[in-house]
């Protein structure tokens, strides 16, 4: 069984791209178990993962696909946050969202995702959905 720790931000064009990885990954015949973390830049309310619209969307069609689902949430550096909660949940790969970029943007990857695929050993499955300029 695969342990895939799925780091989803707000939006919603990555969190369906990330989806959709998984769905494919499942309809192939993989068995799963997805660790859906979203890191809160800055919480003073106190809102709950629970209360993304990303995570609450990805949570339900993981959920009927019949994928065993965690909800993890965390405050802070995004990318020190992904590395330790896989690290903490011992997952087999990692996901990320990427954004399209414009021509000049393509030499680098975003720094979250970037740092994400530099700071591990892991796999990293990097999907897109929304386009940066």
């Amino acid at each position: 069984m695969l342990r895939e720790l799925v780091a989803l931000d707000t939006a919603l064009p990555q969190a369906n791209a990330q989806a959709a990885a998984i769905e494919e990954m499942v309809q192939s015949g993989q068995e799963m178990e997805a660790y859906l973390l979203h890191v809160f830049d800055d919480n003073p309310e106190g809102a709950s993962v629970s209360q993304v619209e990303a995570v609450r969307e990805t949570k339900d069609r993981l959920e009927e696909l019949g994928v065993e689902v965690e909800l993890l949430e965390a405050s802070g550096s995004p990318q020190n946050e992904i590395l330790r909660h896989a690290e903490e949940y011992d997952v087999d790969q990692i996901c990320v969202g990427g954004r399209k970029r414009s021509p000049t943007g393509k030499a680098l990857f975003g720094s979250v995702t970037q740092a994400v695929i530099l700071g591990t050993n892991l796999p990293v499955l990097v999907c897109g959905g929304s386009t940066d300029t």
